[in-house]
């Protein structure tokens, strides 16, 4: 089974197609390779270090509060 985590881009680096996430106070990159139209702001969903989905804001809180609880993150 495949796991793909919610968070929040805090910005991009479109030159190198990457933009930095928040997952609960944990920042790291993902590319943004497969979702150029992503913007600072996005809740998004990553998946093996590349953003897959865009997602809308409540849904996102509400998945990250979520994998907070279950300990994923």
């Amino acid at each position: 089974m495949c796991l793909a985590i919610p968070g929040k881009v805090i910005d991009i680096d479109s030159a190198v197609a990457l933009a930095r996430i928040d997952y609960n106070g944990l920042a790291k990159t993902a590319s943004t390779m497969l979702m150029p139209e992503v913007q600072a702001g996005d809740y998004v969903l990553v998946h093996a270090g590349f953003i897959i989905q865009i997602i809308d804001e409540q849904y996102g809180r509400d998945l990250s509060e979520l994998t907070r609880e279950l300990g994923l993150l």
